[in-house]
């Protein structure tokens, strides 16, 4: 009887945040797969069912298909950019300043970079994409061209040029995201036990010997846990290259991301069947991404 009131009771407690998760959030996953069965315009009451020629539409779309190759090149170069110079930047602040009294240090003056590198953290995607519409500006106006004008060089198009447009806004990608991972892993470094890294250093371990053997490994968990969230990350994009991008998603679509597409389908061209068929697409492109990184990056745990 005891028992059954415990049940109870957690089942009371449990019952509205539930509710509350299949009505805001289960709920329109249905309507959207729904939805991309239909060819519905955002209007009528009853759409008509469609089967699934919007799927069949989908393979011969050629700015999907640009689309989903910016997601792939964003799956190589975000997590590996950001997850490389996070690590870099952390080993440093927190072990890079060699060893005093036989103690580990940062390099000087780490607490401020703290601060520094964590700051595009605090600034919204949007205001982050009006700043560098202004270090991309194609004239003189621009912080990289007028630099580049100043020393006589001609100035580049970072955003109007489709063959480097893409790696422009990646960079933003990068500077926006390498604070606060180097945060989540300074605070991996500084639950290894300082004892570890003395022991090793006073075996005459190097600063690469320290990182590579020691913090690598004893950090994998975190680091697993970076790569999934780049990784999800890697299929957005949405707010940057909607600020940032030549007639969102240009020059010649060379920055187009299905975020972006989904919302022009649907709010553009009225095509919220369409829309939702990309929708689906991208979620389970999401979904398989995630479970096959956590299958690969999976390894026996360290314990210390």
């Amino acid at each position: 009887m005891r028992r059954l009131r415990e049940y109870g009771f957690i089942t009371g407690f449990l019952a509205i945040p539930v509710i509350l998760y299949v009505v805001f959030v289960i709920s329109p996953y249905v309507q959207a797969f729904y939805l991309s069965l239909t060819d519905w315009g955002g209007v009528s009451a009853f759409p008509s069912f469609s089967g699934f020629s919007n799927y069949t539409r989908l393979f011969e779309d050629e700015v999907f298909w640009k689309a989903v190759r910016n997601h792939v090149l964003l799956l190589i170069a975000l997590p590996l950019l950001v997850l490389s110079l996070a690590l870099f930047f952390s080993f440093l602040l927190n072990l890079g300043g060699g060893s005093k009294g036989g103690k580990l240090r940062g390099v000087w003056g780490s607490k401020f970079y703290r601060v520094v590198f964590f700051f595009p953290q605090v600034l919204a995607v949007a205001i982050v994409g009006v700043l560098f519409q202004a270090v991309y500006r194609p004239d003189e106006g621009g912080i990289i061209n007028g630099a580049l004008i100043a020393i006589g060089l001609e100035p580049i198009g970072w955003l109007t040029e489709p063959s480097i447009a893409f790696w422009a806004i990646i960079g933003v990608m990068v500077w926006q995201a390498v604070g606060f991972y180097v945060v989540l892993f300074s605070a991996g470094m500084a639950a290894i036990p300082k004892d570890v890294f003395e022991a090793a250093a006073l075996d005459g371990a190097g600063r690469f010997r320290l990182f590579f053997s020691i913090t690598l490994p004893l950090l994998w968990d975190t680091l697993q846990v970076g790569w999934i969230y780049l990784s999800i990350a890697a299929f957005d994009g949405f707010a940057l290259v909607q600020v940032l991008s030549v007639d969102r998603g240009g020059p010649d679509n060379s920055t187009a991301v299905l975020p972006l597409e989904i919302w022009k389908t649907a709010f553009s061209y009225s095509e919220f069947g369409y829309a939702s068929a990309m929708g689906v697409a991208l979620f389970f492109m999401t979904i398989t991404f995630a479970v096959l990184a956590l299958r690969v990056s999976r390894r026996e745990k360290i314990e210390f």
